[in-house]
């Protein structure tokens, strides 16, 4: 097999936690904290860091992505930015800056999102989404735009500063509109995690859409980690990070979450129903997280041979590249720094 990229997570969006649930002062967003687990997965390795994004939590991507980019050296940004939140000559030219400032060592993570204060159905969210994708692919490869679309109007030089080429997309998402666009304009298609039956029936939807435009996809996949010496002290972790958490609680969470109506989000759910009394909805695959958070619901748990053979069988679907996260994540980070990387053949995507 070829060797695969490995990112971590940053946090941006106080989403950390030793206990899903029980907020801890250190913990939250702010730049120490978030720029001590960037640095700390760069020093151990990790080729990436996803950098995520929410309307009111935490703090700015873009600005926080400008602010790493200079205290870090090697490590790739995968910065993710809201389609519907910015003009987007705008973003290309924040886009442009973040790889002025990091030459090679952005890649943006899209995401189709509502303006702060609307909702937009399904089909024209994601044609809007589409036609900021188009928008940023001509301005961030430089070349002037012409684009009189359903949502923008913009005739435009790109930014003196940009570099071809441009930075990758990394996109999501199950609904059919989501699955077209992505066949049309993503680089990477990201998955959140699910059953290998369903990960390998989604992969092959998806490359069928996109040899439909002429197009080869690659395939990355989201999912967080509970690893341990043994299988015994990962579970035990496991149980010890939603102990916290009643049902009531976890819905309260899930229903506060931006993304909570998304198709994805409702697969998520699907897999904590279809799980067994322990939350494992297959080998190693534990669902239980999922009752704490919203988005990303799923942990690979286990001992460090079982979380590397479980990435091997994802490896041999396909997969190029994975997007870890745990809690705390600087604790985590750690861990997978020490037990998993250093058996995966692994570097940033070419």
């Amino acid at each position: 097999m070829s060797s695969v990229e490995v990112a971590w997570f940053g946090a941006l969006c106080d989403d950390d936690y030793e206990q899903l649930g029980v907020a801890h002062p250190d913990l939250r967003s702010s730049w120490t904290h978030c720029a001590d687990i960037v640095q700390r997965a760069e020093s151990l390795g990790f080729d990436s860091v996803l950098l995520p994004s929410g309307y009111s939590l935490g703090v700015d991507t873009t600005a926080m992505a400008a602010a790493l980019a200079v205290v870090t050296s090697r490590i790739k940004l995968l910065t993710a930015v809201r389609a519907g939140e910015n003009w987007p000559p705008q973003l290309a030219r924040q886009i442009a800056t973040l790889q002025h400032l990091a030459p090679g060592r952005i890649d943006i993570n899209i995401i189709s999102s509502d303006l702060a204060g609307e909702t937009l159905a399904s089909g024209p969210r994601y044609r809007r989404t589409r036609e900021v994708m188009e928008i940023l692919d001509a301005l961030g490869s430089g070349r002037p735009t012409s684009h009189h679309g359903d949502f923008y109007n913009v005739d435009v030089d790109p930014p003196r500063i940009a570099q071809a080429p441009r930075p990758r997309f990394y996109f999501g998402g199950l609904s059919d509109d989501a699955r077209d666009v992505a066949a049309r304009m993503a680089d990477v298609y990201l998955m959140w995690p699910d059953t290998l039956a369903h990960v390998a029936d989604l992969m092959r939807d998806m490359r069928e859409r996109a040899a439909h435009y002429g197009r080869t996809l690659r395939f990355g996949y989201r999912v967080h980690t509970v690893v341990r010496e043994s299988t015994q002290a990962a579970r035990a972790a496991a149980a010890h990070l939603v102990a916290a958490i009643d049902d009531e609680t976890g819905r309260a969470i899930r229903a506060a979450s931006l993304d909570s109506t998304s198709v994805g989000v409702a697969r998520q759910g699907e897999l904590r129903e279809a799980a067994d009394d322990q939350g494992f909805v297959e080998e190693t695959l534990w669902t239980g997280i999922g009752r704490g958070r919203s988005g990303c619901g799923a942990a690979l748990v286990g001992s460090p041979a079982e979380v590397l053979a479980k990435l091997a069988t994802y490896r041999e679907l396909g997969i190029e590249a994975f997007i870890l996260s745990g809690y705390p994540h600087l604790d985590e980070c750690q861990r997978v720094g020490e037990l998993i990387l250093p058996a995966l053949d692994h570097g940033p995507l070419r």
